[in-house]
């Protein structure tokens, strides 16, 4: 399996503050890889010595066989990087960005193939239109053809999604899905658990500077072999001791008429029901929460992704 991207003993400190201590990882040619982690953990360092904006203190970096900082020019040729919003002015016009950010490579995709990563994009009715007046889904998807304008080998995206609503959020991955089929490497960093778990390969979640996991989504779930949720509302007094004998249940909790009971097994929310039945409980809105990788970032990180 070929490496995109190689990490070894990656350390870098800003005065007495380690940003990122003793850190490795690996990112497979043709995968979605992800980094996810709470504000200040490491996550822009580590990015900025991979893209070799940052000079690392200790350690090796190789991106697509060069050292981002000897080969600064030459890989920066091969990569794209989504840009924020602040780095294009309100006057310009799509098409123009596009022919603005071409000029800065050796080798940019061909003019007559730009209205094709427009219509890939959904901006081709937008290529005249001035960036002001682009919804906050269009202009994600334009930073998206801007990194992509020189047909680069390696992707990256920073919280691509990041003000969207949850409908433009779920365009946005099929568009990164996409970028995945055309053969690229894709790196991503995002704020939100559903995004990483179910558009990613792999993820790595970092806290304090350092990788505590790195796996795909479903093996990370996993191995934290945490409980299902069944949670109710109920009328009346509950008898918790009942709820405790069905099959898989761990514990109960009660919050006013508010019930959540944890556990394991197919036969959980099963039994939970015959349980409730059979004690003439009367509940409603029963729903299910399986273990998720936001489950895991919490018991890894101790803390909230909003954090």
């Amino acid at each position: 399996m070929t490496e995109t991207i190689v990490v070894e003993n990656l350390r870098k400190v800003y005065g007495d503050v380690v940003a990122v201590e003793d850190l490795n990882l690996e990112v497979h040619e043709g995968e979605i890889f992800g980094m996810v982690g709470p504000n200040g953990a490491g996550k822009t360092t580590t990015i900025e010595c991979i893209e070799g904006l940052r000079r690392p203190d200790r350690g090796t970096v190789r991106v697509l066989g060069l050292d981002p900082q000897r080969d600064g020019y030459t890989l920066r040729q091969r990569i794209g990087v989504q840009l924020q919003e602040a780095a294009l002015p309100d006057r310009i016009k799509v098409w123009e960005a596009l022919d603005l950010f071409a000029a800065f490579y050796r080798h940019p995709l061909p003019r007559q193939e730009w209205a094709v990563l427009l219509e890939l994009l959904g901006l081709a009715e937008k290529r005249n239109a001035p960036f002001a007046k682009l919804s906050g889904g269009q202009k994600q998807r334009l930073f998206i053809a801007l990194a992509l304008v020189n047909d680069p080998e390696l992707v990256f995206l920073d919280e691509l999604t990041t003000g969207l609503d949850p409908q433009a959020r779920r365009a946005m991955w099929d568009l990164v899905r996409g970028i995945r089929e055309r053969g690229k490497t894709v790196f991503l960093t995002t704020h939100y658990m559903e995004e990483a778990e179910r558009l990613c390969d792999r993820v790595a979640i970092i806290d304090q500077g350092r990788i505590v996991a790195l796996d795909t989504p479903e093996n990370l779930v996993s191995s934290l072999g945490a409980e299902s949720r069944v949670i109710f509302k109920v009328e009346g007094n509950l008898d918790k001791a009942a709820l405790r004998t069905a099959p898989g249940v761990t514990r109960v909790e009660q919050i006013g008429e508010r019930v959540v009971v944890y556990g394991k097994g197919d036969r959980l929310v099963g039994g939970v029901v015959d349980a409730l039945e059979t004690g003439g409980v009367r509940f409603r809105d029963l729903r299910t929460e399986q273990p998720s990788l936001e489950d895991v970032f919490l018991a890894l990180t101790g803390k909230e992704m909003r954090e």
